[in-house]
């Protein structure tokens, strides 16, 4: 079980399971209220979560032991995801679930792009194969 858990494979497994999930409670849960009234809402249940896990599990830190480069890019990526759950909420609002959710999924193709380009990682051609079924993959799922 403690293998598991340190598996990057589990935890993003998991991920996939719970963003599904999320795909198909805030359809039905945006119904009847303004999509970025429901972000805010969405955002105050996580706030919430973390911080009743951080308190649980001890795992607070010191925040002057954090350098500045951290908080700059921590700020610039939850601006980036705050930017993204409002346009999800938009989509899934005006949208069917089936088709918004294989659209925004193809944050991973741009992540595998974006990672060549700004991090310096290397894909293979099975990697590239991988990046270019993914995108034909949804585009198709949300074809209509």
């Amino acid at each position: 079980m403690l293998t598991l858990l340190s598996s990057w494979k589990f935890w993003a497994l998991l991920s996939a399971v719970f963003a599904a999930l999320t795909a198909i409670f805030a359809k039905i849960g945006i119904e009847h209220v303004n999509p970025d009234f429901a972000t805010f809402i969405r955002t105050l249940v996580i706030l919430v979560t973390l911080a009743l896990i951080l308190m649980a599990t001890g795992q607070f830190q010191s925040p002057g032991s954090i350098s500045g480069r951290t908080y700059f890019f921590l700020l610039l990526s939850g601006l980036a995801t705050g930017a993204s759950w409002i346009c999800y909420f938009h989509a899934l609002k005006i949208g069917q679930a089936a088709q918004v959710a294989p659209i925004d999924k193809l944050s991973v193709v741009l992540v595998a792009l974006f990672g060549v380009l700004f991090l310096g990682e290397r894909l293979s051609a099975t990697n590239w194969l991988g990046v270019a079924l993914i995108s034909v993959g949804a585009l198709l799922v949300a074809w209509r």
